[in-house]
């Protein structure tokens, strides 16, 4: 098992980096807190994991290793495989999953592309006394920090991920800025600031 990667970073996508160890490049499927403050030519070191199928194998970066743990524990759930649990890390913090399984909140669950009423209670249900007895739910929330335009890119990072156009994107930013003022938004975390975004497409 690949545990964790550390290199140059020599592309940037979306949902991905190229990380450069040895003289090879590496291909890394991320999560939004996992290209935080990256930028090409800096230093990276990401907590991984191998995703091994037949006929390929995929590496996932996180933030952290409580982030890598909660997104292998969620693949523990049926019907819940790598892409879907990396998509449930872009939208939430892994502090906000936790809080919202083990408190049956289906709705925050729901947010995810691909999760349904249905899908969310069998989330809970399988993984609601998995994720209690590891102990207290970490406060791992990132502030967006007042005058910090950063914010923009990251959730608009998300939302590409999750399927947005960069027009519908930036429409769904324009949104967030619209109902809160940098201020406000100062005090909201990432995975906040993109809840918000995502219910304009419901009003759509």
């Amino acid at each position: 098992m690949i545990s964790t990667v550390s290199g140059t970073v020599t592309a940037l996508g979306n949902d991905h980096l190229v990380i450069e160890v040895g003289g090879v490049g590496l291909l890394v499927h991320v999560t939004p807190a996992a290209l935080r403050n990256l930028h090409l030519g800096s230093q990276a070191r990401l907590a991984t994991s191998l995703v091994v199928r037949e006929d390929s194998l995929t590496l996932f970066g996180f933030h952290d290793d409580d982030e890598r743990m909660l997104f292998e524990l969620l693949q523990s759930a049926s019907g819940v495989g790598p892409k879907l649990a990396q998509a449930m890390l872009a939208v939430h913090s892994a502090g906000a999953l936790r809080q919202a399984i083990v408190s049956d909140d289906f709705k925050t669950l729901e947010l995810v592309s691909g999760i349904g009423r249905k899908g969310a209670q069998r989330i809970c249900l399988e993984l609601k006394d998995r994720i209690s007895a590891l102990g207290a739910i970490p406060t791992d929330v990132h502030k967006v920090g007042q005058g910090n335009i950063a914010w923009r890119s990251q959730v608009q990072s998300a939302l590409l991920g999750l399927g947005f156009t960069p027009r519908d994107a930036s429409e769904a930013i324009d949104s967030v800025i619209a109902e809160l003022n940098e201020v406000q938004v100062s005090e909201f975390s990432i995975s906040e600031v993109l809840r918000i975004a995502l219910r304009s497409r419901d009003r759509a």
